[in-house]
C-alpha cells in the first residue's frame, strides 16, 4: 500500500551554466538526492548577452562533470521558450532553483509565482548552495578568470581547461 502512494518525481534545474561552477554541481548533487530524476536544462535563448561557451560546449562540460561525479539519475539537455512548457513536455513535477542571496530571491520569486500561475501543479524548490559557493556566479568566474585570477577551486577542472582553451585571459 505504501509503495502505491509513492510518486516518481522528476525535476528540472534550468540555467545558462556559462560556465558550470562548483555551486551548480553542489545543487545538482544535493538535488539529485531528493528527486528521482534531475534534468539539467540549458536555456539556449537566454537574455544574458553573448555566452562565452556555445550550448554544445556547455552540454559537453555538464555531461562530463555528471559522469565524473557519478550522478546516475541526472541528465542534461537544452530548451527554448517557456520553462513551464518544457517541464510539462518532460513530465516534470518540480523546478530546482538556487538562491545565493536576497537578490537571487527577489529575482526568482516573481518567476516562481508566474510559473505557478501558468502551471499550478509545477512546484519550485529553492535550495541554497554550500557556504563556500554562496558568492560564486558564472559571470564572476568569467570576470575573475579574464583578469588573471585563479578560479580553480570554484569550478570543475574541466571548466578551467575549457576557459584556458578559449584564451580569454587578458594577462
Amino acid at each position: 500500500m505504501l509503495l502505491a502512494a509513492m510518486k516518481y518525481v522528476k525535476a528540472i534545474y534550468p540555467g545558462t551554466f556559462d560556465p558550470l561552477t562548483n555551486g551548480h554541481l553542489d545543487l545538482i548533487e544535493r538535488g539529485s538526492k531528493i528527486v528521482d530524476e534531475l534534468v539539467v536544462a540549458i536555456l539556449s535563448n537566454a537574455d544574458k548577452g553573448t555566452p562565452l561557451f556555445t550550448v554544445g560546449e556547455r552540454i559537453e562540460m555538464i555531461a562530463e562533470a555528471i559522469a565524473v561525479q557519478g550522478f546516475a539519475n541526472v541528465t542534461v539537455t537544452t530548451f527554448d521558450g517557456l520553462l513551464v512548457e518544457f517541464a510539462r513536455a518532460q513530465g516534470a513535477k518540480a523546478v530546482l532553483r538556487g538562491i545565493r542571496a536576497i537578490s537571487d530571491y527577489e529575482y526568482e520569486f516573481p518567476m516562481a509565482m508566474m510559473n505557478r500561475r501558468l502551471s499550478p501543479n509545477l512546484e519550485t524548490l529553492f535550495m541554497m548552495p554550500a557556504e563556500q559557493y554562496t558568492y560564486v556566479s558564472s559571470r564572476l568566474i568569467k570576470g575573475v578568470f579574464n583578469l588573471g585570477g585563479d578560479v580553480s577551486e570554484l569550478v570543475p577542472p574541466l571548466v578551467v581547461q575549457r576557459l584556458k582553451a578559449k584564451g580569454t585571459r587578458k594577462i
